[in-house]
Order: structure tokens, then sequence, then C-alpha cells
């Protein structure tokens, strides 16, 4: 495909279009979610049209995996800075609290060059502050830490608070600077910027005007341009779209370094760190070797409740109805009854929409010859999709009611 103008036309038109099959991409992902969650329902009323769906929900989970395995074909480097000293940290019977609560309770460890640490508990345990401890950034109040040598720390902030809201988002990355040095390579701030997403003319924005995922995305994009042997990640998988979730994945498994990550994202946790330091409650902490599905094994075996780093999302399971609670019959109303009736033929019609445009938008001339045009066909489709979940969802809705499924 060629575009017309020189360099700097050439860079913002590829980005446009970049961002342009980002959002197709991003569409299908959704679309393949809902689809998803259809065929695990099996709804009787939709044998009709259930083989179509199924061939379609198997090309676009083919388009996914096809997709995931460029993106591992991606090749980034990342400056790892000066090899630090074999030893990153050493904690001895420490302790510290904080108005009169014990955080951390004589707990002794020892921290390697190339270790991957991810650090488990619930909001408040004092995950943060037994970081600064091994940092040196805090001082214990019984016990002794002693740091390694050539230590250089790169921090990714669960607040946020590092970033310049009236600072432009090209002079976040490369503080004025054309190029970037990432080890021993150059590249051009507008392409780096690319690979985490961000247009040319997006580049220019303030930090300010980003939304939360942008600001993660610019967050990584600084914190990989930076010389570093230790990565500090405090929730870095907020906001994160899956794509973007890969692309860190990537990068934390290139990175010769020492990692401490603070999540509560299980699946990430598993696929990053060797090894867990849980907070166990009042203080305690143990260190287990795995991820969270390790550890979640070892307090299994040992026959004990996991305390450390919940999710909330646990407390949905136990959200049962209330003893004694009983199933009731409940009739549709007249106006329900049609409702129920038409919806089949409504959501066939918008998919029939959806189906046309997104086969328009599979065109790559589309693109480049009318960018209006694509862009009026992917806000038609976000609102086609916007509907046909909440119809998806009162088709369910409606059927239950009808079933007497519902609980009193």
């Amino acid at each position: 495909m060629s575009f017309p103008g020189n360099f700097a036309a050439y860079l913002t038109r590829k980005a446009e279009q970049l961002e342009m099959e980002a959002v197709v991409q991003r569409k299908a992902d959704r679309l393949q979610a809902q689809e998803e969650i259809w065929i695990r329902k099996g709804v009787e009323a939709r044998r009709t049209r259930s083989q179509s769906r199924i061939e379609r929900l198997d090309v676009l989970r083919k388009e996914r995996a096809a997709r995931r395995e460029r993106l591992g074909q991606v090749q980034f480097n990342i400056d790892s800075g000066e090899r630090s000293g074999k030893l990153v940290a050493e904690l001895e019977h420490v302790s510290k609290s904080y108005g009169g609560k014990n955080l951390i309770r004589d707990f002794s460890s020892r921290i390697m060059r190339g270790d991957r640490i991810g650090l488990l508990g619930p909001n408040g345990a004092g995950k943060t502050t037994l970081l600064k401890l091994i940092l040196g950034d805090l001082q214990p109040d019984t016990g002794a830490v002693r740091q390694g040598t050539k230590l250089q720390i790169a921090y990714f902030d669960q607040f946020r608070e590092q970033l310049d809201e009236d600072a432009a988002v090209i002079d976040v990355v490369s503080q004025g600077h054309e190029f970037i040095e990432i080890g021993s390579s150059r590249k051009h701030v507008i392409s780096y910027l690319e690979d985490f997403l961000f247009a040319p003319e997006r580049a220019r924005s303030p930090v300010r005007s980003l939304s939360g995922g942008e600001r993660n995305r610019l967050l990584l994009a600084r914190l990989f341009t930076r010389p570093a042997n230790v990565l500090v990640l405090d929730e870095p998988t907020n906001d994160l779209d899956i794509d973007t979730l890969d692309l860190l994945e990537q990068l934390l498994a290139d990175y010769p370094g020492t990692v401490f990550l603070v999540s509560h994202d299980r699946a990430f946790l598993d696929n990053v760190v060797t090894q867990v330091i849980a907070f166990e409650g009042d203080g305690r902490l143990q260190e287990y070797v795995g991820g969270y599905a390790d550890w979640l094994a070892a307090k299994a075996r040992a026959g004990v409740e996991p305390a450390a780093g919940k999710p909330a999302g646990d407390k949905v399971a136990s959200a049962e109805a209330p003893a004694g609670s009983k199933a009731r019959s409940v009739k549709l109303s007249y106006n329900e009854s049609r409702e129920l009736a038409a919806l089949p033929q409504q959501i066939e019609q918008l998919e029939a929409e959806s189906t046309a445009l997104n086969a328009e938008l599979l065109d790559p001339e589309l693109f480049r010859a009318q960018p209006a045009r694509a862009r009026d066909v992917q806000q038609r489709l976000e609102l086609i999709e916007e509907s046909l979940l909440e119809m998806l969802g009162r088709w369910e809705e409606l059927e239950n009611k009808q079933k007497g499924t519902l609980a009193k």
C-alpha cells in the first residue's frame, strides 16, 4: 500500500490506519466475548441460527489467535541498564507499624538479581511499605535492610502521580529529544510511541486529556526508555486492553533485571513472577515459590483459608440467595410477550447490518481512500454492538421470567 507525501505524512497516515485497525480488532474482541457467552448459554430459542453463530465464533477465535501470534513476533528493546550486584536486598527481622497497626512483623528475606517477585495482600496490608523498605526509601522500626550495589530503579506507579498533567505525551517520553536511545538502539520518538498505540497527532496531546488506559500506556512507554535493572510495577494492568497486556507480559519476559509486581490480576501474576511474598494477616509475611496459583495450592495443602489479596470478585461466588428462598412462577405481560416475540428478528436485522459493515471494513482501501467513511462505519458498529448487548440481555431476562426462574 502506498501513501502520498513525505515521510512525516507517511507516518501520520500509517498511524491513522493502524489506529483504525486497532479499533476494529478491539470490536472483534468484544464481539467474541459476547458470542462466547451466547454459546455457553445455549438458549433454546436461538437454535435456528446456532450453527452460523458457532461458525462465526470459530472464525473470531482463529483471528484472535493469529493476532496474538503476530504480537508475539514483535521485537522490543529494553534498556536494562548496568548489571546490578548479585544481591538486590537483604532484610533481617524487619518490622514496621503505622498508627499502632503492625504492617510487617519480624520479616527476613534475601532478594537476588533476576528474581521476579509478586506481592500478594489486600489493599492497605502494607505492600507499598514493604517495597519502600526493600528499596531503601523507608527505614524499619526494628531490624535491618541492606541494599545491593549498582541498583537502577524504575517505578510504574499505581496512582499515576508521576505524570505532569500539562506536559505533552511526546515530551513525557522523549524529554525534548527527537530520538530515543534504548540500550544500544536508536528510535524516533513518534515510531516508538506507535508501539504503544499512540497516533502521531495524539502524541502531542496534553497528559490531562488522556484516558486511564492511555495513561498506563504512556507510563509503560516511559518506563522502558530508562536504564533500570530493577522494575517496580504497582497495579500495572489497571485499564490495559488485552493486546497491551500481552505486550507488557512479553516485555517483562524479555527483561533480564529484577521485577517487583503488585497486582490483583491472578493470570498476570502467574505469567510473570517466579515467587510471591504474601501478607497473611497481623503483619505476618510468608514467601512461596511460583505464582498466585502456586500460593493458592500451598495454602490449600496446608488447610488454611487464603487471606492475601483475595479479589473482591470472589465475593460474587458466595453471594447466593438467602436460605429458604423459593422460585416463583412469573407470567409475562401481554407487552412483554410481544417484545420477546419481536426480539429475534430485531437482533437478526442488526446482526445482518453488522456483518455488512464489518465486511466493508475488511477492505484495506477504505482506510486509505475514505477515512471519513471508515470512521462513520466504526461509529455505527459501536451503536449496533451496544444495542445487541442490550437486546441479548433483555432476551435472556424475559426468557428467564417466562420459565419462572426469578427468586423471591
